[in-house]
């Protein structure tokens, strides 16, 4: 007899649903297809040499321990690097502050799994990251969701919302997932103390914070948590922030190397959720990250990939204003590797995408990136995988397949914002 699968599954597999993003990845494969869809970084600007050298160095000198299994928590090495790196920025940590993830993304996971009970309130931009409502959707997190704008989080929404029975805050302060934009310092702070007034934790998710073209760098959320409690004579973390971030768009994402900085506690949790789920990060790659972070390249790559990356924002935005309809607006991030486009009232993002198949160029919808409900008219763009003659093709067909949807429909002025 054959086995009858579906009542065997966990309850919680109902609220797992594939992403779009990835189902998006089998349109993209088709070489004629410029797309502008994925999260991915320019592939070109990989440190191929780099690794390579690195990998043989791991290899010669430190074989047999780089092959074996080590600590939950990580490669101290690594660890002690990230916890001076991020005290460049003002965040007092030691070791115990620090768990070593694969890639952000299963910090997000851990935390989904430590603190989030069925029916359990998240509080959230609108919208947020899609890969943080997958990773909490299986846990059964309901979300209360937060008005945001063209600087990021509205703070008297969130000051309203935060005492409606929280959890826990999700914030994405620079250059956000998927929208681009960045929250300003006194946002920041706004945050800070009516989190802290309410007792909510929030979780400061920042895998593009390096990734700044344009402006000052702004202090992170849990710094300012840290100098706004004024404990043990500078910033730690024995206060109200758990901050995730991550190697994927400044080294490579197929390093998958990731952390998670938070009071010693809460990491002590995460090691036995994460010690249940892989045991370990790979520890040769651990190796391989460490090598290559001490080798003191990372700031010249780092300026690099600004550099490029702004370029190429700069060639979307030029091919907007050139090509799109009137009635279409969009975000000008200062960092980071996507913005935001809102095509004019009446256009389905979600049903348009068969006609931006047939246009040959692939955008992520924008409704998936809602936690509960949102418009149908936007789309999240990646610039930084394309150079600046295929973003401009990219575009105007883009536009070919908007205005194809458009025709008989009244727009309104197109503006840039």
């Amino acid at each position: 007899m054959q086995t009858n699968w579906d009542h065997r599954y966990a309850h919680r597999m109902g609220s797992i649903k594939a992403s779009f993003i990835r189902e998006l990845l089998k349109v993209t494969q088709q070489p004629d297809v410029i797309s502008f869809g994925g999260g991915f970084p320019a592939s070109e600007l990989f440190p191929i040499e780099k690794v390579k050298a690195a990998c043989e160095k791991v290899l010669n000198e430190n074989g047999k321990k780089a092959l074996q299994y080590t600590t939950t928590e990580g490669y101290d090495p690594l660890r002690k690097w990230l916890a001076d790196r991020v005290g460049q920025y003002g965040i007092k940590v030691g070791l115990e502050n620090v768990l070593i993830t694969s890639g952000s993304q299963q910090a997000l996971d851990m935390l989904g799994r430590i603190f989030i009970n069925r029916g359990d309130r998240i509080l959230t931009e609108s919208p947020t990251y899609l890969g943080a409502l997958q990773a909490w959707n299986a846990y059964g997190a309901e979300y209360q969701t937060v008005e945001t704008d063209d600087d990021g989080i509205v703070p008297e929404d969130f000051e309203a919302k935060i005492a409606n029975n929280i959890k826990f805050c999700y914030v994405l302060p620079n250059f956000q997932n998927p929208m681009g934009v960045t929250l300003p310092i006194e946002r920041r702070e706004r945050l800070v103390r009516s989190a802290a007034e309410h007792g909510v934790p929030i979780v400061e998710d920042d895998p593009y914070g390096q990734l700044r073209f344009e402006g000052e760098h702004l202090k992170p959320v849990c710094v300012l948590d840290a100098e706004f409690r004024k404990q043990n004579n500078g910033a730690d973390f024995s206060g109200n922030v758990i901050y995730t971030s991550t190697f994927s768009k400044t080294l490579a994402p197929g390093l998958r190397m990731g952390w998670v900085i938070g009071p010693a506690d809460v990491i002590r949790k995460i090691v036995l959720a994460k010690q249940g789920a892989d045991l370990q990060c790979s520890t040769f790659d651990q190796y391989v990250a460490y090598e290559l972070v001490t080798e003191g390249f990372l700031d010249e790559h780092i300026e690099l990939i600004r550099k490029v990356y702004k370029e190429r924002r700069d060639a979307m935005v030029e091919a907007f204003e050139e090509f799109m309809p009137l009635g279409t607006t969009w975000t000008v991030p200062k960092g980071g590797l996507f913005l935001w486009l809102r095509l004019p009232e009446g256009c389905d993002t979600v049903e348009l995408f068969p006609l931006a198949v047939e246009e040959k160029v692939a955008y992520v919808p924008g409704l998936p990136f809602y936690p509960t409900t949102g418009p149908n008219n936007t789309m999240r763009l990646n610039f930084s995988a394309a150079d600046p003659d295929k973003i401009r093709e990219g575009v105007r067909r883009l536009a070919n397949m908007a205005k194809r949807s458009l025709i008989k429909k009244p727009v309104m002025p197109r503006t840039n914002e």
